[in-house]
C-alpha cells in the first residue's frame, strides 16, 4: 500500500502530485490492471476447435456468397441481398 503523509506548508495539488508518481512507481496499477482483465489460457482442444468454427463458418459464408443468398459487402451474414 502507498503512503505519503504531507510536509508542513505543502499544497494539496502537489501532494495528489507525489502520490500518483508514487503509485506509478510502485507498480500498482499495472498489477491491478493484470488482475481485472485476466484471462485463462484455453487448453489446446478448445483452440483446435474454435479454429475449426471459425473454418467452417468462413466456408460456409464464401459458398452463400456465391449461391447469392447474402451480399458480400452486408454488415450482418444473414442480411439478404437487395436487388436493384
Amino acid at each position: 500500500m502507498v503512503e505519503v503523509n504531507r510536509k508542513d506548508n505543502e499544497g494539496v495539488e502537489s501532494l495528489v502530485r507525489r502520490f500518483s508518481r508514487r503509485v506509478q512507481q510502485s507498480g500498482v496499477l499495472l498489477q491491478a490492471r493484470k488482475i481485472r482483465f485476466y484471462e485463462r489460457k484455453k487448453n489446446r482442444r478448445k483452440v483446435r476447435e474454435d479454429a475449426q468454427r471459425r473454418t467452417e463458418l468462413t466456408a460456409e459464408r464464401d459458398r452463400l456468397i456465391k449461391m447469392g443468398e447474402i451480399d458480400e459487402f452486408a454488415p450482418y451474414p444473414n442480411t439478404k441481398k437487395r436487388r436493384r
